[in-house]
């Protein structure tokens, strides 16, 4: 990593960040306060910048627990924006079907290679177009045989003989699509309800709403279309996954970017409007989810926002 080549980096373990420290008098902030998860010792790091990326949730919930005179609905949050607008891929539902033939082939090792299906619905033309949603979603799948565990019938001796011998090849369609911000899918801070550590948790109220419940029926029906036109057989739409918030493990929004303070929590730098020596830059930071995995952005938004920061640092701007 560059962080270790200059020797400056320090990695501490079991430290839970809990506030961002605010000079009024100064109008920036001046550093955090953690807490160490083992022995309870609370620390202060003081620092003339500040990155906060610690995965959306995280912090959200740092900004939020982060109160002041200046700031007592939140750190940056004269928007009204933090913790709102909470997105993630809504998966679970897709297409599977069998492959006839290589019944005499087997894979072994780690397989790099899947399916992806890049995004065909809604993309600026009318044969793509939807009128039951808008955006759209990918596929993600792959091909593979049946295992052990497929449920082989019969007892004993017949049994065991039957689960040494692989099933059919079997090949499925995941369909991986886009939420989109709602003001009102947001987390809240729950100060009756403490961890362990006597910190406050979030409380969530986010849920997928029309536009995606239509594009769910959209995902099983075209994945199905098209293994049926491959030519697998014993196609099977899976109409509808047990999906809730959450279990695509990409949550993005709470402190949005934007060009309006009043809508937003970041600007375009992923500075904190109200403060311009703490930036955001992990999913929080996001506008909308796109339908495709986000890890790769949240690298490029933090290169440009360091690359930003040591420009705006030495012009004495921050």
């Amino acid at each position: 990593m560059a962080a270790e080549r200059t020797g400056n980096l320090q990695i501490r373990a079991n430290s839970i960040a809990t506030e961002i420290l605010f000079d009024e008098k100064k109008g920036k902030a001046t550093g955090v306060r953690v807490l160490d998860a083992e022995t309870g010792e609370v620390t202060e790091f003081h620092a003339e910048v500040i990155f906060l990326c610690a995965s959306t949730l995280n912090s959200a919930w740092l900004m939020m627990n982060s109160t002041s005179r200046r700031f007592p609905n939140g750190f940056g949050n004269a928007s009204d924006q933090l913790g709102r607008n909470i997105m993630d891929h809504h998966l679970g539902v897709g297409a599977g079907a069998e492959v006839p033939g290589f019944e005499d082939m087997y894979y072994s090792g780690r397989r790099p290679n899947g399916i992806y299906v890049p995004r065909f619905r809604n993309l600026g033309d009318e044969a793509t177009k939807r009128k039951d949603y808008i955006r759209g979603f990918g596929y993600q799948g792959g091909a593979a045989r049946l295992g052990w565990d497929r449920g082989a019938e019969g007892l004993g001796a017949e049994r065991k003989a039957a689960l040494t011998q692989p099933g059919p090849w079997m090949i499925r369609l995941g369909g991986f699509g886009e939420i989109l911000p709602y003001a009102d899918n947001r987390v809240t801070m729950n100060h009756a309800l403490k961890d362990k550590h006597g910190l406050p948790t979030l409380t969530f109220d986010v849920t997928i709403r029309e536009n995606e419940k239509a594009m769910r029926k959209d995902m099983a029906a075209a994945g199905a279309e098209m293994l049926e036109a491959a030519g697998f057989k014993n196609v099977r739409a899976v109409a509808d996954g047990d999906y809730g918030p959450g279990l695509g493990i990409h949550e993005m929004g709470a402190a949005r970017m934007g060009r309006d303070p009043k809508t937003s929590v970041l600007n375009a730098h992923n500075q904190v409007w109200e403060c311009k020596n703490v930036f955001v830059t992990d999913g929080a930071a996001m506008v909308s989810s796109s339908c495709v995995n986000p890890s790769l952005t949240y690298m490029a938004l933090t290169a440009r926002a360091c690359a930003y920061a040591v420009e705006a640092k030495k012009k004495g701007e921050l």
